[in-house]
C-alpha cells in the first residue's frame, strides 16, 4: 500500500502561461515513452520478477514515476493557465483545447491518447528488464531535443 503525500516532489510554480511548452512536455505526460507509461510498466512488470529485491525496486521505480507524472501535469497546468484561445491556437493546441479545454488529458503532443499498448509486459524478466532500459534510454536521448527546442 502507498501513502500518498499532498505535495509535489519538487514544487512546480510556473507564473507565466506558455502553451508551446506545455505541448512539449505532453510527451512526457501521455506519449509512448511517459512517466505514465514508465509507472505503469515498472508497476505491472513486478509481479513476474522472481526476486523480492527485483519486484521491491520495481515497485519503488514505479511509484517515483507516478510522483514525476503528477509533476508533468502540474507543469502543462500552469503552462496553461491564463493562455488565451490565440495562444493556444498558436502553439498548435487548438484542437486540444475543443477536446480537453485546460484540462490535462494523457495524450502525446500531436493528440494521440495513451494507450496500454505503450506498455510491455512479458512475463520474461530479463526481456522486460531489458524493455525498461531501453525506454528509459529512449527518454533519456529525447531531452536534448527537448532543450534546443525550448532555446528557439
Amino acid at each position: 500500500m502507498w501513502i500518498y503525500e499532498k505535495r509535489l516532489e519538487y514544487p512546480v510554480r510556473i507564473t507565466k502561461p506558455d502553451p508551446r511548452m506545455a505541448k512539449l512536455l505532453m510527451a512526457q505526460y501521455g506519449g509512448p515513452d511517459s512517466e505514465l507509461g514508465a509507472g505503469l510498466r515498472y508497476l505491472t512488470q513486478r509481479y513476474s520478477m522472481p526476486d523480492d529485491r527485483v519486484r521491491a525496486t520495481l515497485t519503488d521505480i514505479g511509484t517515483e514515476e507516478i510522483a514525476h507524472w503528477e509533476m508533468i501535469a502540474t507543469m502543462i497546468t500552469q503552462c496553461m493557465q491564463g493562455a488565451s484561445l490565440e495562444e493556444l491556437t498558436a502553439a498548435g493546441l487548438d484542437g486540444y483545447y475543443v477536446m480537453h479545454s485546460y484540462g490535462v488529458f494523457p495524450a502525446d503532443p500531436n493528440g494521440v491518447p495513451f494507450t496500454s499498448s505503450y506498455i510491455a509486459c512479458t512475463g520474461d524478466p530479463i526481456a522486460d528488464l531489458s524493455e525498461d532500459m531501453a525506454a528509459d534510454a529512449a527518454t533519456s536521448d529525447s531531452l536534448p531535443t527537448l532543450k534546443k527546442s525550448l532555446n528557439h
